[in-house]
């Protein structure tokens, strides 16, 4: 339906004026400096980069191929004790290593009932590990 009114316009900016205030109906440019435009250009590189870089987590790549997720790949695994220098690939030993930062063996050595003095810095000496260790 088409309105004949000329005016129908300018009533119904002023109806949103009334209801929205008058920056409802202003051109978005009227309070836009070049400081406003330089920082918004600058958020959008911020959301540009973050954005990247979760691009690059989740990307999926062909290593020796097969499709692997980018980030399995560059996820280093420590898997050696660094208290008794042995690896493994035992489960339990990654969690004691994350975690108590030696595996499963030396923790029951060294820091079961000792937690406090291993989360000090104490560590045994290489010729205390030799002893245990025949």
């Amino acid at each position: 339906m088409k309105n004949k009114d000329p005016n129908y316009l300018i009533k119904v900016e002023k109806a949103i004026a009334e209801k929205y205030g008058l920056e409802a109906i202003q051109n978005p440019k009227a309070n836009w400096d070049p400081k406003k435009e330089k920082e918004y250009l600058e958020q959008l590189k911020k959301a540009a980069k973050k954005e990247n870089k979760i691009k690059d987590k989740t990307a999926i790549v062909r290593e020796d191929g097969f499709l692997i997720n980018k980030k399995l790949i560059n996820k280093k695994s420590n898997r050696q004790c660094p208290t008794c220098v042995s690896y493994s690939f035992n489960n339990l030993d990654g969690a004691y290593i994350t975690k108590w930062d030696c595996c499963f063996k030396c923790f029951l050595k060294w820091v079961e009932g000792r937690e406090e003095r291993w989360k000090e810095g104490w560590r045994p000496d290489n010729s205390e590990i030799e002893k245990r260790e025949k």
